[in-house]
């Protein structure tokens, strides 16, 4: 008796097992996922600017051991290939170690910046702006940045604003609710540096999404620090100024042909005396 109930007891655990819904085994294994590979991926973006011709971008990348065991040389290609994409765009790339690799990309302007910016985080963006025809596996992932300059002599005033849609990290959702904690696995970061510091951009009106979407900075003196939310869409705008190169070699060089006027009409004698021929006089 004892042999067929446990026999029964076996198969109906095997049964139970059997019906457990697939999705609810992906489930699982998601969420062990997050449980093993907890904090493996260290990705920091930073946007340093010294005036208003001139910046860089920079990108700094630690994987975890845990992520590399998992994925094998997978997660190597993928560093690889943002090296390749930076030097395609006039960068530079430091290999720290196999697993970490920092990299950093010169701008001059607003719409240089855009340009790479756009270009090294959306690799199949063809001219016109629209994604190309590539078959990938990849989470497809947007970002989109924009630089407003404007020019008062001496200053510039810049508007920045960043829009990054990481929906497509949502490990899995139900109804529009996260299941896995993709945030468990992703430590990405935003930065903005500036010779002055910057300040969030509360003067002009927002749509409801974009408020609803906007992450608030950490400052750190001059530097604010954006901590990203993977699984959603996030929404960054701020304003700042930098002092404008051309201006103010402008104005200096007013200044240097101001003061050399000044000396030579008041400081120093006229040169229609000092070098005046003597009359000579008749003898009588």
């Amino acid at each position: 008796m004892v042999r067929l109930v446990a026999r029964k007891d076996i198969r109906f655990v095997k049964h139970l097992f059997q019906g457990i819904s697939k999705r609810a085994r992906i489930i699982f294994l998601i969420m062990l996922a997050s449980l093993l590979l907890s904090g493996c991926v260290k990705y920091d973006v930073g946007v340093n600017f010294n005036n208003s011709n001139y910046g860089e971008f920079v990108q700094h990348i630690h994987l975890g051991e845990r992520l590399t065991t998992f994925s094998g040389d997978s997660v190597y290609e993928w560093l690889d290939s943002i090296e390749r994409r930076a030097r395609k765009l006039d960068g530079k790339t430091r290999r720290l170690s196999r697993e970490e690799v920092v990299v950093t990309i010169p701008f001059n302007n607003a719409e240089e910046l855009q340009t790479k910016f756009n270009q090294f985080f959306n690799p199949n963006l063809n001219e016109k702006g629209k994604y190309k025809d590539v078959n990938t596996d990849l989470p497809k992932i947007e970002s989109n940045i924009l630089l407003f300059q404007n020019n008062f002599l001496l200053l510039v005033r810049n508007k920045l604003i960043y829009d990054l849609d990481l929906s497509s990290l949502a490990l899995i959702s139900n109804n529009g609710n996260v299941l896995a904690n993709a945030g468990s696995i992703l430590d990405l970061q935003f930065s903005l540096k500036t010779p002055w510091g910057a300040k969030i951009n509360n003067t002009t009106q927002q749509t409801d999404q974009q408020t609803e979407n906007a992450v608030v900075p950490e400052t750190n003196g001059k530097q604010l620090t954006w901590r990203l939310n993977p699984g959603e869409l996030n929404h960054i705008e701020v304003v700042f100024w930098l002092p404008s190169p051309l201006g103010i070699g402008a104005l200096i060089i007013i200044l240097l042909v101001s003061l050399g006027i000044y000396i030579r009409y008041n400081l120093l004698p006229d040169p229609r005396i000092q070098f005046a021929q003597p009359v000579a006089t008749e003898q009588s």
